[in-house]
């Protein structure tokens, strides 16, 4: 188990290095000037604008300024941001509870809906509770999260009158965040109907947010089921006479589930992805906001930094469910 744990954390170290290259070079492609996007209509004059030039460090070779920031994220300072002047590390953290929060409950979401429909399917193959939930799976993963969310916005917000469709909570409420998760900070404030307020808003961008992981862990799970029931021991815990519940829920679901946690893990990158437009169109206020602004603004230093955490985060992920993949199943860590 040693062996595969440190050869999966050997893997880490030229995937670093390729993402830190992606991060520097992401930004630099996108055509416009950062200084003078960040002037605005007010515009800089040549001197100014070359005093600048050399104070971001501009006049530098590219390979000078990667080098820079390569050192400086192994010395752990991801830069400064050239629009609000804080650390672009502690920017992040304050707005990376808002995004796992909704990750955490998409996520979760997704997990208590798509595995209880995939197995449901696999049961019923080929009636219709297959056709109708497979149905709506690959509909679900077909649809294009913005339109999604404007159409849900539409019926449920707009007509209905039910969620609200933007920010963490009512602006009725203030209280200090002590842990940046809004859902717990709520409970803790003792306000009477805080924590429902941040339920109410939480409910239309999670459930966004979750439609494409739980289409895809409702299919992976009807496929790894329907290759499990084929089984002999399975056959065998039948023909023991045990109930079809303990067969299909304990027996079958148990070994189902080692594809089931990969992809769950790899939805970690979906979420994430995802999070860019939800929070953008739901005006939520964490890193996929965050980076979006940052990017039309030219904030250099908020991208690159941004771009680098949440790889970092997915790549953590991915690591945890290699592992968990290898308790699971002893045979993988022999490859």
């Amino acid at each position: 188990m040693l062996r595969y744990i440190l050869s999966r954390l050997l893997t880490f170290i030229p995937t670093f290095i390729g993402v830190c290259i992606i991060s520097f070079a992401f930004i630099r492609v996108l055509p416009g000037d950062p200084i003078i996007v960040m002037a605005g209509e007010r515009g800089v004059s040549d001197e100014r604008y070359q005093e600048l030039v050399e104070q971001f460090g501009f006049d530098r070779p590219v390979v000078v300024q990667f080098w820079d920031f390569f050192t400086g994220v192994l010395q752990g300072d991801l830069g400064t941001s050239y629009v609000t002047k804080r650390p672009v590390w502690d920017e992040f953290f304050s707005l990376f509870p808002a995004t796992l929060e909704l990750s955490l409950v998409a996520i979760i979401l997704a997990i208590a809906l798509g595995i209880p429909a995939g197995v449901i399917a696999a049961v019923n193959r080929g009636k219709f509770f297959d056709r109708a939930l497979m149905s709506t799976a690959l509909v679900g993963y077909s649809m294009p999260i913005f339109w999604w969310a404007l159409l849900l916005i539409i019926v449920f917000s707009g007509n209905l009158g039910w969620p609200p469709v933007s920010d963490l909570i009512d602006l009725l409420y203030y209280f200090e965040a002590e842990t940046g998760f809004m859902l717990i900070d709520s409970l803790l404030s003792g306000q009477e109907g805080a924590c429902k307020s941040a339920v109410r808003h939480l409910i239309l961008p999670s459930f966004v947010l979750a439609t494409v992981p739980l289409a895809v862990i409702a299919r992976q799970t009807r496929s790894a089921m329907l290759e499990v029931l084929g089984e002999d021991y399975i056959r065998t815990a039948r023909a023991k006479g045990l109930a079809p519940a303990r067969v299909n829920g304990v027996h079958a679901l148990r070994n189902a589930m080692i594809p089931v946690i990969t992809v769950i893990g790899l939805s970690v990158g979906t979420l994430l992805a995802g999070a860019i437009l939800t929070e953008t169109i739901f005006s939520w206020p964490g890193i996929g906001k965050w980076m979006v602004d940052s990017i039309f603004r030219r904030d250099y230093p908020v991208v690159q930094g941004g771009l680098l955490m949440v790889a970092l985060f997915v790549m953590v992920v991915n690591l945890i469910v290699d592992l968990l993949y290898g308790l699971i199943n002893p045979k993988i860590r022999k490859r």
